[in-house]
């Protein structure tokens, strides 16, 4: 009796399973097919552009923008720009401001005659311009932390303020005011 019931159930499976693909080949698909949607194409760059150029203002360059470019949209930089102190490889951010630093007048470029400098600035270190050894002078400053400086100024132009070197990871506040009296931005 077993072997008469084998071939049966042997065919009842076979004819499940055939009508079981049967069926999902016939069916009618559920759902919504998965669009793909081309990348988004990033908008401009608006960046505010100030210092020595010709024509200052909040100007919109095409996405991946350095700052030449914003340089030539503010119309170039004047005679006085101290375009040594900008990193004009640097990429744009939307919302950056370029700040193009403008050369100081000496006793000699102005026709002036020599005034000696204030004793408060006498020996400051210009952190906008003081080389490695001369950063690694100052009191908490390595040389590890006078690359650090020396990078983020180029990166990201002069020091406004003594106040700016706080954006330089690894100066914190006691850093500071351990080395304020004894440099310039200027």
């Amino acid at each position: 009796m077993a072997r008469r019931a084998l071939p049966f159930l042997f065919g009842l499976l076979t004819g499940l399973l055939a009508a079981g693909m049967l069926y999902l080949l016939l069916s009618e698909p559920r759902g919504e097919p998965v669009k793909l949607l081309p990348p988004a194409t990033p908008g401009p760059l608006r960046v505010h552009v100030t210092g020595a150029v010709a024509n200052p203002g909040v100007y919109a360059l095409p996405s991946g923008a350095i700052v030449v470019e914003a340089l030539e949209a503010a119309g170039g930089a004047t005679d006085e720009a101290a375009l040594e102190m900008v990193n004009l490889a640097a990429p744009l951010e939307d919302g950056a401001q370029v700040f193009i630093p403008a050369h100081r007048p000496t006793a000699e470029s102005s026709g002036a005659s020599p005034v000696s400098a204030p004793a408060a600035s006498a020996g400051l270190i210009n952190v906008n311009t003081a080389s490695s050894a001369e950063l690694e002078s100052l009191p908490g400053i390595g040389p590890a932390m006078a690359q650090k400086i020396i990078e983020y100024r180029q990166q990201n132009g002069p020091f406004l303020k003594p106040e700016d070197l706080l954006y330089v990871p690894g100066i914190g506040p006691a850093r500071l005011e351990a080395i304020r009296d004894l440099i310039t931005v200027y």
